[in-house]
């Protein structure tokens, strides 16, 4: 009786913390945005670093799970360049014909910033994204989120959530969608790379073809 009595409390505890982190605080930090678009990588990097901590003192979390996983990887693979491919395609298609004054302007006004931001965004902004909302809320809240769809859900609704500072529908809605996806490969695989790297191919095409200008700190409307 104790023991079902601690249990209970002890995910209640995490459910308080999931409500407070994943929904509360993205939500709060939408009444910041101004002051938080300028930290969005040093707050980020931060966040990482503590989820990393707590994942690596955790004695029951596998820690392959950081690097390629053990399951899955070449069927999930498969199905994620399919999935980019059809679906960046239409992306592609659907900004050339709704925004076609984005349409590729970072590389063609910016090459050198554009090149940067290939090479930068997957190590600075996907891989401690994909730590916090992938590996740290599997792992963390997994008595909370007992089932796959719970937590494929939940990841995507938050990682949504985390998008809301930039104050535009269109950033919000791409990254519960893709958040989806990317939950779904992490789940998959137990790769946080390999989540990273499907992250990465979405988010380097959008800043390519200019919906990435959504995503961007300096274009936060106050």
């Amino acid at each position: 009786m104790q023991s079902d009595t601690s249990t209970k409390a002890h995910r209640l505890r995490l459910g308080a913390e999931l409500a407070i982190l994943f929904f509360a605080l993205p939500i709060g930090l939408f009444f910041v945005r101004r002051e938080f678009s300028r930290l969005i990588i040093p707050v980020l990097l931060i966040a990482a670093a503590a989820g990393t901590m707590v994942l690596l003192r955790d004695p029951t979390f596998d820690r392959r799970r950081f690097g390629m996983g053990s399951r899955n990887r070449g069927r999930s693979l498969r199905r994620c360049l399919l999935l980019f491919l059809v679906g960046g395609t239409a992306v592609s298609l659907l900004t050339a014909w709704l925004r076609p004054d984005l349409l590729f302007r970072l590389p063609r006004e910016n090459p050198s910033l554009w090149i940067a931001v290939l090479l930068l965004y997957p190590l600075l902004s996907v891989y401690p994204q994909e730590v916090i909302f992938r590996a740290l809320l599997e792992h963390r809240y997994r008595s909370v989120l007992s089932t796959t769809l719970a937590f494929v859900i939940t990841s995507g609704v938050t990682f949504g959530l985390a998008h809301l500072f930039f104050a535009n529908p269109l950033a919000p809605t791409m990254a519960l969608v893709g958040g989806l996806m990317f939950a779904y490969t992490y789940h998959e695989t137990g790769s946080t790379l390999m989540a990273s790297l499907e992250h990465a191919l979405w988010g380097d095409l959008l800043f390519t073809i200019g919906l990435g200008w959504y995503f961007y700190g300096g274009s936060v409307r106050v």
